[in-house]
């Protein structure tokens, strides 16, 4: 376990979504010394550096000083970091010490962890397990949903569950831990996060993490009907629960098949840990789903306009597409680049969208794609303002206008949330 107390801790990461906030607060309160850097500047961090008003914490913004990490005793890198960064590439050769909040957290919970993980699927299946869990446990739901768990630790108790999304950055690192949950949970995989991971099989290697390290009495939840999952049946040491062929289907609000998936992979977990069918069923009806994520933010005039911003791998985007009615959809598609192949999305949309508007980076090949295929509209829009007026005009009564872009937003968004709000104000109007 990593001490923090009287050392010199190096955060690396501040960000805006309160990670880097909530570890630097816990830092101070167990005795260590921080420094907090981050390359953005201090106005655009100004929001985040408020909340650590007050507090004994030294800040190094818009800049990354060697000096800061070869001479601290531990640095607690944000998980988005890639590891092949210089700086901390230059502690390493130093023999400086590198974690993570999630690290930290795991290393000094006496709780039974459960981690969820996937590439698409797995906030979703992760609300969906806490709900179902919180019917017969005190439930603690973090990682990469939500909040930081570190302040809770006094009063996390040995009889509680901690539910854990674990995204394959945090994996990487928890790698250093030989340590898994003792409930893992494997939603739908593809390939993706290649610039960070490496390569794809780096990337399947991480999400490995999740089983890797667990024992016979543990419990890995796989997804059989899911051929990407093969080296986590073929890793895997713990007890096997199986979902994928569908038996006994939840009462979900939420549309699509692959949600289903989602909620039957919640309800084997469930089920594994002591919950019964029944109650499993009645903390579920009413779910709506998370913002991002197949969300109707407008019903107007018969046309439903969903925001899947969340979708920025191209199998999301054909799961999205599919939840809909045949040649119903006008789905709006494209975004940055992360050299994945598009395959299953422009079969997709060829075969069932009504008309695809390409936005951004890879609008172009998208739609060179699709007019060689059978798709009966598509258009080159440039940006998302333009693709929600042109959605606006195409539409008839009983369409659905669907932002499923399969394609991640950095080329014109800091983040898919950004995407999706912004995609939800045009909508509304």
């Amino acid at each position: 376990m990593h001490s923090v107390q009287g050392k010199r801790v190096t955060v690396l990461g501040l960000g805006h979504f309160g990670g880097g906030i909530a570890v630097s607060r816990w830092l101070v309160e167990q005795g260590a010394k921080v420094l907090v850097t981050d390359r953005e500047s201090a106005d655009k961090l100004a929001g985040s550096v408020l909340q650590l008003q007050g507090l004994p914490i030294g800040f190094h913004l818009g800049e990354q000083r060697e000096e800061d990490f070869t001479s601290a005793d531990l640095i607690v890198t944000s998980p988005a970091v890639p590891p092949n960064n210089p700086i901390l590439q230059k502690a390493t050769e130093a023999g400086v010490p590198i974690t993570t909040e999630i690290c930290l957290f795991i290393e000094r919970c006496t709780a039974p962890i459960v981690g969820v993980t996937g590439t698409k699927g797995k906030s979703t299946t992760t609300a969906l397990l806490g709900r179902m869990l919180e019917k017969q446990f005190t439930t603690w739901v973090g990682g990469n949903i939500g909040r930081s768990l570190l302040a809770d630790l006094p009063r996390i108790k040995q009889d509680d569950i901690v539910l854990l999304e674990l995204s394959s950055f945090m994996l990487h690192h928890l790698r250093a831990l030989n340590w898994s949950p003792h409930a893992a949970v494997v939603t739908m995989l593809s390939s993706d996060h290649i610039e960070w991971h490496g390569s794809p099989d780096a990337y399947i290697d991480a999400k490995l993490n999740i089983i890797r390290f667990q024992k016979p009495t543990d419990i890995a939840v796989l997804n059989c009907a899911d051929p990407a999952a093969k080296p986590f049946f073929e890793t895997a040491k713990a007890k096997i629960i199986e979902y994928g062929n569908v038996q006994r289907r939840l009462a979900l609000k939420l549309p699509g098949e692959h949600n289903q998936l989602n909620g039957q992979a919640a309800l084997a977990a469930a089920m594994a840990l002591g919950i019964s069918f029944e109650n499993a069923q009645a903390a579920t009806v009413d779910f709506c789903g998370l913002p991002h994520r197949l969300q109707v933010v407008l019903e107007d005039e018969g046309v439903m306009w969903v925001n899947d911003s969340i979708a920025t791998i191209p199998e999301a985007a054909a799961a999205a597409l599919r939840a809909f009615p045949k040649g119903r959809v006008i789905q709006i598609v494209g975004g940055y680049d992360k050299h994945l192949p598009m395959n299953s999305m422009i079969d997709a949309l060829s075969e069932g969208a009504k008309a695809v508007l390409c936005i951004g980076q890879l609008g172009p090949p998208i739609g060179a794609a699709l007019r060689d295929g059978k798709c009966p509209h598509v258009e080159e829009c440039g940006d998302l303002t333009k693709a929600v007026q042109q959605a606006r005009m195409l539409s008839a009564p009983g369409d659905v206008v669907l932002l499923s872009p399969g394609c991640a937003s950095y080329d014109q968004f800091d983040n898919f949330e950004k995407r999706g709000e912004m995609f939800t104000r045009l909508a509304r109007g």
